[in-house]
């Protein structure tokens, strides 16, 4: 049924004119748009993806993949691997990712002192940052040991199923963790993942009294994480060092002394930024 339109009715902006150039505008921040959702979701499997997955997962129909790869693909931002059929990323998205890590002018500072870590522990150790609520690998210097790494460098991890992602929340105040807590939830990835907030917090409030957090397998199951935060010269957290290794060598009897020798390297680089650390609470 039809129904008359009085001259009372309020049309919506939407259904005004729009000039060429605001409809231009408009379509192209709608290609950036789906052509950074392309580059995201290549940069969660190092294995490519084909054009009717990378379909799929974006919510866009082929030809308009196809359209954007080929874009892409003309600025190396992504790469075809004709033997596999798959897209992967290209050279000039890791140009320019390679300049968050350059920006933090501390990731260079930090190599020496990751290696140490890793050579007094013998295990994988790793810089991270916070962005947008998510831990951000930085950087890490791979143990020589057998090693399954959970997240690659510029991976995305939670924070609350994080080793580096603890140690920073428990600078925080508890108002701000339920903040984070609120908006990413708290996954359940292994059998030993804290679900609770009252288990995170009574977890952070030990984590405050140590100066350093543990990831019992709550990411990966094998994998053990130990990490304290870097601070700087207002005593805030700039980022946080950890090692990561299996369960089998990092055992409960040597988990205290790893934490020791996490917590004393991240100060002394937290010294050599110019930072400040925090005096650990003790009973």
């Amino acid at each position: 049924m039809q129904v008359a339109m009085g001259k009372n009715v309020i049309r919506r902006k939407s259904l005004e004119p729009r000039s060429a150039s605001e409809a231009d505008r408009d379509g192209g921040v709608q290609s950036v748009d789906r052509a950074l959702s392309i580059l995201e979701t290549l940069a969660e499997d190092d294995e490519g993806y084909r054009l009717s997955d990378l379909a799929v997962r974006t919510g866009l129909s082929a030809s308009t993949v196809h359209r954007l790869l080929a874009t892409l693909e003309s600025r190396r931002f992504v790469q075809f691997d004709r033997a596999e059929s798959k897209w992967h990323v290209g050279v000039r998205s890791f140009t320019v990712g390679a300049s968050f890590a350059r920006r933090r002018n501390f990731t260079a500072q930090a190599i020496p002192y990751l290696r140490k870590l890793r050579d007094l522990t013998r295990e994988t150790a790793n810089l991270a940052v916070v962005d947008d609520e998510f831990i951000i690998v930085l950087t890490r210097m791979e143990s020589r040991e057998i090693m399954r790494s959970l997240t690659k460098v510029g991976g995305r991890v939670a924070m609350v199923t994080s080793g580096v992602g603890k140690a920073v929340l428990a600078t925080y105040s508890d108002e701000d963790v339920g903040a984070v807590i609120r908006h990413h939830g708290m996954p359940r990835l292994t059998e030993k993942s804290i679900v609770r907030p009252g288990d995170l917090f009574r977890e952070l409030a030990e984590v405050r009294k140590q100066g350093f957090a543990i990831d019992d397998e709550e990411a990966q199951m094998g994998l053990r994480c130990v990490a304290a935060v870097v601070y700087n010269a207002l005593a805030e957290p700039l980022a946080a060092i950890s090692v990561s290794g299996m369960t089998s060598r990092i055992t409960d009897e040597r988990l205290p002394e790893v934490g020791r020798i996490v917590r004393e390297v991240a100060a002394e680089l937290t010294a050599a930024l110019g930072g400040v650390t925090p005096a650990v609470k003790q009973d």
